[in-house]
Order: C-alpha cells, then structure tokens, then sequence
C-alpha cells in the first residue's frame, strides 16, 4: 500500500490516493462477512482503484453496491440487481456487460389501428441495399460516444461525490435543488447517450 519512507508519515501529509488507500486498509483489515459499498469508485486513482478490485475479488463474504463505473462491475460482482421499474427488481447473473446481452428487448409501443374507411394503400419504396449498415456520420458519432460517455461519467462521479458530503446540505435549499437537478439532467442525459452508444453499435455488428 506504501513505500517504506511513507508507511510512518502523519495522515495529514498523505495525498488524496494515499489517504483513499489507507481507508481501505483500514477496511479491510476487520474481519467482516458483508460488506455494502456505495460508489466506491468515485474519486480513486488508478492505482487505488485496481487494488480495491483486488481486495474486493478475494472477499469471501457477501457485497452489496452501487456502482456507475460499469467496467468496475463488469470486473468484481457476480451479479446484478436491476430496478426495471413498476416496482420490479430483477437478477441477473454476471456484471454490467453480462445484463446488457441478457435484458429483455424493450416492448413495442402499441399503435391504435385507424377505422377501416379511413386506411390508404400506401406505396413503400425499396429498402436500400445495406440499411442497417451505419453511414458516414453516423460511424463518426459511434467513435465519438465512448469520449462522450466518459466524460458524462467523470461529471457525474464528481457530483455524486458532492451530494454525497454532508456539508452540501448546509447550503440554501435552492442551492440544493440546483444541483440536484442538475444531477438529474446529467443521468438522463447519460443514459440516452448509453442508449445511442448501444443502438449504432447493434448496427455496425449486424452491418
């Protein structure tokens, strides 16, 4: 965890990594048989980050956590609880890779048929040749997304790490509201931009 000449140095001394490090050796340095983390990723270095996956892959006992880092996930749990809304949660099994090949395909939206008096023959033109290929600036989109992406989650680690300190809730409330707020555009955002990531890479494979 450190160097010989930082092992006995004041914690006041420590950077932020080396602190974050001495927090999980002092987790883990407790005998424990559930461990229940939330966003434990936010705000590690590389370094910190790895270890803690280490740590985490030689727990023998039962972890519980909440994670956006979906490659952390994809590298530690061995399942996933998922919120699919109208009260359901459902398990799957592996990490966040795992759900996204097991999921169900969303349900069609259900389109009301018009009164027969009303329904027009219609012409369809010829489905081009290759239409589920991706064109020139769409490919140029699926190469930017993962940027796009990574950079929405480093925004939203940060503000994650914000709520997550007692001291915001000092502020005015409109203050609060504002951010949170804000958190709450980031994470649709994020989420459509997972979406679109997604849809043109389904696209590109089938193509």
């Amino acid at each position: 965890l450190f160097t010989a000449q930082r092992a006995r140095s004041p914690v006041k001394s420590l950077s932020g990594g080396e602190r974050n490090r001495l927090l999980l050796a002092r987790l883990f340095s407790q005998p424990a048989n559930l461990l229940v983390m939330d966003e434990p990723t936010n705000d590690l270095d590389l370094e910190t980050l790895e270890l803690l996956e280490e740590l985490l892959l030689e727990f023998t006992g039962t972890l519980l956590l909440v994670s956006h880092d979906r490659a952390f996930l994809d590298n530690v749990v061995t399942s996933c609880l998922v919120f699919e809304g109208g009260g359901r949660i459902r398990e799957y099994v592996g990490g966040y890779s795992d759900w996204l090949r097991q999921r169900p395909a969303p349900e069609p939206v259900a389109v009301a048929a018009k009164p027969k008096s009303e329904l027009k023959p219609v012409a369809r033109p010829p489905k081009p040749v290759g239409s589920g290929k991706l064109g020139y600036n769409e490919r140029r989109e699926l190469e930017r997304l993962p940027a796009r992406i990574e950079e929405l989650e480093q925004r939203q680690r940060g503000l994650h790490a914000l709520t997550a300190d007692p001291a915001f809730y000092k502020q005015e409330p409109a203050a609060i509201t504002r951010r949170m707020e804000e958190l709450r555009t980031l994470e649709t955002e994020l989420e459509a931009t997972y979406r679109r990531w997604e849809e043109l890479e389904a696209r590109e494979g089938a193509g």
